[in-house]
């Protein structure tokens, strides 16, 4: 079912952050932002939704980027009770996946506490000016499986935004698996 956009959490200001990457070197959102746009996901290693999407992520993240949108990825679960989520298999993941955008180790949480994350994956479209225009999943073939007429929903809410900066009215919520927190009983 589509969230209509207008009535949805849009608008808000992308929070900085400064976070290590799978190459050892940190990074701010100004520094990997891109010139017409930014994509944010919050992804893992070993949700079986983020598994299922993320050779499509890698090839849209390098559609969006022929187009000025650059692709960040964030892994925030917590670590000491999912190892298979740790630093060191972020690292062999994006390896694995042949990442070309950087893949992020949000160790305390905090940024996907600021952005109000909630599953693995959740996708976050920014225009040019780090404003929330997209709040949605990658593609229709999330849901439908045999459908060979899939529906690219965030490369073309992306291209949108770099157009109009502005995104589409009708959003579907992406689902996953819920971010796993860190439990501080």
């Amino acid at each position: 079912m589509p969230v209509n956009a207008s009535n949805s959490d849009l608008n808000w200001q992308a929070p900085d952050f400064n976070l290590i990457s799978v190459d050892e070197q940190y990074y701010s959102l100004s520094k990997l932002s891109g010139k017409n746009g930014t994509l944010i996901a919050f992804i893992c290693n070993h949700c079986p939704y983020v598994i299922r999407i993320i050779e499509r992520l890698v090839s849209e993240s390098i559609e969006l980027q022929n187009i000025g949108v650059s692709t960040i990825a964030i892994m925030s679960n917590d670590a000491k009770q999912y190892p298979e989520d740790s630093y060191e298999k972020m690292k062999e993941f994006s390896l694995k996946y042949h990442f070309k955008f950087h893949y992020l180790y949000d160790e305390t949480q905090q940024v996907a506490k600021d952005y109000k994350a909630v599953c693995t994956p959740d996708f976050f479209g920014f225009n040019r000016d780090l404003q929330l225009k997209y709040r949605g999943r990658i593609d229709s073939k999330v849901v439908e499986n045999d459908n060979n007429d899939i529906k690219r929903e965030m490369y073309e809410a992306m291209k949108l935004i770099t157009e109009t900066n502005q995104g589409p009215i009708k959003q579907f919520n992406s689902f996953g698996c819920s971010i796993k927190w860190i439990n501080n009983e």
